[in-house]
């Protein structure tokens, strides 16, 4: 009876003692339980696999982006306050979901959206101010209309308020927007490229400026503007620019049966068509970019920029003047 309480006593005094020989006498039972627990956590794994990013990727279709009508979108974009109501512009260009990864984040860092933008000769408005009116698109993603990210302009050879000039005298310019709502999240963008004439006429769009033909020049650095007479369904053009020390490589395919080949409903048709030309062209270019270069070392750090050219002071004054009188002549 002592003997059985002195051991009494010291499993009280000494617990960890009593587990451990409680965990060494059925460590075999322990053993095989938990490898009975592994092999059923596996045959569930195997079973059900948790989705990844390549298998959601995998989803969107060849082309690289989801056609917005198949879930009521429309290649139109919605413009308010056109005469007739209800009109609205091409959305002639996509960059594809299967360009690089970084191409389609909207920045100007890590060889970026702006960034590629830059290597063809685009750039964000001049001075930040936004010149014209918004549009909205519906890319059939489930996020309905929504307003366009920004409008970007042919630079002029001059990045930094190049696009002052365009502002101005007219060129080259689209709006764009990114197809990534829930129902059709392909991370693709989707453009609306046409070519303005200067402010003084009211920034309409010149006759047959709305096929892609000067952006996808750009794009892919042709020497020559490209004739949408020539262009079949299928037709491709490549090629490389750079900006920041990154190299992008462009291929530009045509395709038909996205957009109609028609002026009906679209915007500034009075200018763009005749009789025999339609406002748009039938065609979309679809645009796969690569960065086939890169700095050595990059920043986090946004570019720096120089200070402007003497040059183009004239132009930032003009702007200025104008915004001023505009705004002068709404407050009367």
């Amino acid at each position: 009876m002592a003997t059985l309480n002195l051991t009494f006593l010291f499993l009280m005094l000494c617990p960890s003692a009593y587990a451990l020989t409680h965990a060494q006498l059925h460590a075999p039972e322990l053993e095989r339980a938990e490898l009975q627990n592994n092999i059923e956590n596996y045959a569930r794994a195997r079973v059900h696999p948790p989705p990844s990013p390549l298998t959601r990727r995998a989803s969107i279709p060849a082309v690289g982006f989801y056609n917005p009508t198949g879930n009521g979108g429309s290649w139109l974009t919605k413009v308010d306050d056109t005469y007739p109501a209800g009109q609205g512009e091409p959305i002639n260009v996509v960059i594809s979901a299967d360009s690089e990864a970084s191409v389609l984040v909207d920045q100007e860092i890590d060889g970026g959206l702006q960034n590629y933008f830059n290597a063809f000769g685009y750039s964000t408005e001049c001075l930040g101010q936004h010149q014209g009116s918004d549009q909205a698109a519906n890319l059939g993603d489930g996020n309905g209309y929504v307003n366009q990210t920004a409008e970007i302009r042919w630079d002029y050879g001059d990045a930094e308020i190049g696009t002052c000039k365009e502002t101005i005298v007219g060129g080259s310019h689209f709006r764009y927007w990114t197809q990534d709502g829930s129902a059709a999240d392909s991370k693709a963008v989707f453009m609306a490229a046409s070519y303005e004439e200067p402010e003084t006429d009211n920034h309409n769009i010149v006759f047959n400026g709305y096929p892609s033909d000067w952006l996808v020049g750009n794009v892919t650095n042709q020497t020559h503007l490209i004739s949408t007479g020539n262009v079949t369904n299928g037709t491709t053009y490549s090629g490389q620019t750079s900006f920041d020390g990154y190299t992008y490589a462009t291929t530009a395919q045509y395709l038909r049966g996205y957009i109609p080949d028609t002026s009906y409903a679209v915007n500034h048709n009075g200018s763009v068509a005749s009789a025999t030309v339609n406002a748009t062209d039938g065609f979309i270019a679809v645009l796969t970019v690569k960065v086939v270069a890169s700095p050595k070392a990059t920043s986090a750090a946004l570019r720096s920029w120089t200070t402007p050219a003497w040059s183009v002071f004239p132009l930032v004054l003009a702007l200025f003047v104008n915004m001023l009188a505009t705004s002068i002549w709404i407050g009367l």
